[in-house]
């Protein structure tokens, strides 16, 4: 960013963090005035103790709920649906996310429809609804996506075997967000790595983006240094609270962050490879990050140095690109410490399919925020290094 360029930042969510957050339910519901609430939950969650406790205050709140648990990963049209519905059928004047991204998705697709109509292909791309949605209260029980808190949501149009996005970053957010670690301690170990590097790539592609400004490069570095240094004693043990609440902290500035400067190759292409393959979008993520992360290096490795520190490599008197290497070698090592595996292949990914995914990928226009011009051979050359 140089000194003639004009930029802006907006985060319009309310955020309660810290463990017990979720007890600030009842307060946010009376703040609401909702007395008819539709709830989307991970159905992992509907006999767990968490939710037990959340089922409790909103009855002593005098808060009805209709629960919607048909919410499967990378959620479909069709889901958004029958979850739109039953929120109609229960007359809700609001909705509470408890997931983890997919189920936040959701839940933000129920609240634009039922204040814009149509169906939610209608609202793909950037700003294309005008109503805000009914108000969201979400309680991520991942920390990767910063679903929470981002101005998009994605959704899977089965048709055409897409993810849809869409984007706004004053009316998507949540009104309220719940970071509690407590929420956490269920998650399956894979599914704690493969959200947080999800989160990690979030917080590093928005750094390096071509629209980044001095207010997201600083929470994006502090979003860096919190996922860096906490992923690994997280997935390790979910029970560790601080390293539970650090995480979700950081997913959720990272996910202020991106809906504002736009993402770069990485989601680009696991957004086209996990459609096409059926993988979870973190993971996708995971497969494709070291191999983008060692191709943009050459286009901004003063920053690149600067994610080397933030992982905690001493790198602050090395010359600037020996930094930067610093920088890809401490990302393969992360997932490599997280069990990702190294290669596309060890996922059922096969490379017929190559070159239509990088006339995708070319034709999605990421190149307006990645940091290095990226052509259709270039995405090839990238699946197959992976690959």
């Amino acid at each position: 960013m140089t000194t003639t360029t004009l930029a802006s930042f907006f985060c319009p969510s309310t955020i309660f963090m810290g463990v017990g957050a979720y007890k600030k339910i009842n307060e946010i519901v009376t703040t609401l005035g909702c007395t008819r609430l539709f709830v989307a939950l991970d159905a992992a969650l509907i006999n767990s103790e968490f939710y037990a406790e959340i089922r409790t205050l909103l009855a002593a709140a005098g808060v009805q709920t209709a629960v919607f648990t048909e919410i499967e990963p990378d959620p479909s049209a069709h889901t958004v649906e029958r979850a739109f519905a039953a929120c109609q059928a229960h007359q809700a004047s609001a909705v509470l996310a408890i997931g983890g991204g997919s189920t936040i998705d959701v839940a933000k697709a129920v609240g634009i429809l039922a204040t814009n109509g149509g169906r939610i292909h209608d609202y793909e791309g950037i700003d294309k609804f005008k109503t805000a949605p009914l108000a969201l209260i979400a309680i991520p029980t991942t920390a990767g996506t910063g679903s929470e808190v981002s101005g998009s949501c994605v959704i899977t149009d089965t048709e055409k075997n897409l993810k849809m996005s869409i984007r706004h970053a004053a009316l998507n957010p949540a009104r309220f967000a719940i970071l509690d670690p407590l929420a956490l301690r269920t998650v399956p170990a894979h599914v704690a790595a493969h959200s947080g590097i999800d989160a990690f790539v979030h917080a590093f592609e928005s750094y390096l983006s071509l629209q980044t400004n001095l207010m997201t490069d600083a929470i994006n570095l502090q979003a860096l240094e919190l996922l860096a240094t906490n992923i690994r004693p997280f997935v390790a043990n979910r029970q560790n609270l601080n390293a539970g609440l650090n995480m979700l902290c950081g997913s959720a500035l990272a996910g202020m962050t991106f809906g504002q400067t736009g993402l770069g190759n990485v989601h680009c292409m696991a957004r086209f490879v996990g459609a096409q393959f059926h993988l979870s979008h973190g993971l996708s993520n995971a497969l494709c990050l070291p191999h983008v992360a060692r191709f943009n290096l050459v286009a901004n490795p003063e920053k690149f140095a600067r994610v080397a520190i933030a992982m905690g490599r001493p790198v602050q008197q090395w010359p600037v690109l020996d930094a930067a290497q610093a920088a890809v070698q401490a990302i393969a090592a992360m997932c490599t410490d997280l069990s990702i595996p190294p290669r596309l292949r060890d996922v059922g990914v096969t490379p017929e399919g190559f070159a239509e995914l990088a006339r995708l990928c070319l034709q999605a226009n990421y190149n307006r925020w990645n940091p290095r011009h990226t052509s259709e051979a270039d995405f090839r050359a990238l699946f197959e290094q992976a690959y």
